[in-house]
């Protein structure tokens, strides 16, 4: 289903290297208001960035964690967490590996997607909220890897990525590690400024055509099988 991004994010802060909320963000933030989440439920924000998806959720009545690696992620997150008035547990880590142990009733991801001419992932820097190897995949297919451990039975994974990082190989992971999983909405955004200033590479790798001025973002939609069950709050 091809949507505009017409959700707006709660206003929050950043600090320098934190990625502000952007039309990912506010895509999935519109998928998110759509799901029905019951009162207290567990969410788990994976890479929080700004944490406008974790505070969407928090007065959406979630419980929330946001994760993310970044030292000044975190730190950004619990700042906008405190001026929006909200309890939100944020923690330094990388993916789950801080919650390991915890299941919950709804992962939101929007992960670095943007395909790189180098094929690390950067260990610093403002690119770190966004590169992710000659594919883009790199961080998306850890998430796919291990999202069923971190979701209770009947839990959900909302996560956002271009199309240019092939969204059936999404779905085809995910239904591999166990979660049904669907693409549940699509938009087409003018590109950014760095798909912009990789058009050339892009094309070279079949990723862009010629002339193209935007891309499409798309959200996945996946499902744990199976009924509820009581697990540890976080």
């Amino acid at each position: 289903m091809a949507t505009d991004v017409a959700s707006p994010a709660p206003f929050v802060l950043t600090l320098p290297g934190v990625y502000a909320p952007q039309h990912d963000t506010r895509l999935l933030m519109r998928v998110l208001e759509h799901e029905a989440l019951a009162p207290g439920a567990r969410v788990l924000d994976l890479g929080t960035g700004s944490g406008a998806l974790a505070i969407r959720a928090a007065q959406l009545g979630g419980s929330v964690t946001a994760v993310d690696l970044s030292r000044r992620a975190v730190l950004t997150t619990r700042a906008n967490a405190r001026l929006h008035r909200r309890r939100i547990d944020v923690r330094r880590s990388d993916l789950t590996a801080a919650v390991r142990g915890h299941a919950f009733d709804l992962v939101l991801c929007n992960p670095p997607y943007v395909p790189s001419p180098t094929p690390e992932v950067p260990g610093r820097g403002r690119a770190r909220a966004w590169d992710a190897g000659l594919d883009g995949r790199v961080v998306l297919d850890r998430v796919c890897d291990g999202a069923r451990e971190a979701l209770r039975p009947g839990g959900v994974l909302l996560m956002v990525h271009s199309a240019l990082c092939d969204p059936d190989l999404t779905v085809e992971r995910l239904e591999r590690a166990g979660l049904p999983a669907e693409v549940r909405e699509r938009a087409r955004v003018p590109l950014g400024p760095v798909l912009r200033s990789r058009r050339s590479w892009l094309r070279d790798r079949g990723l862009l055509g010629l002339g193209a001025q935007s891309e499409e973002l798309v959200v996945v939609r996946a499902v744990r099988a199976g009924s509820p069950a009581a697990h540890p709050a976080v």
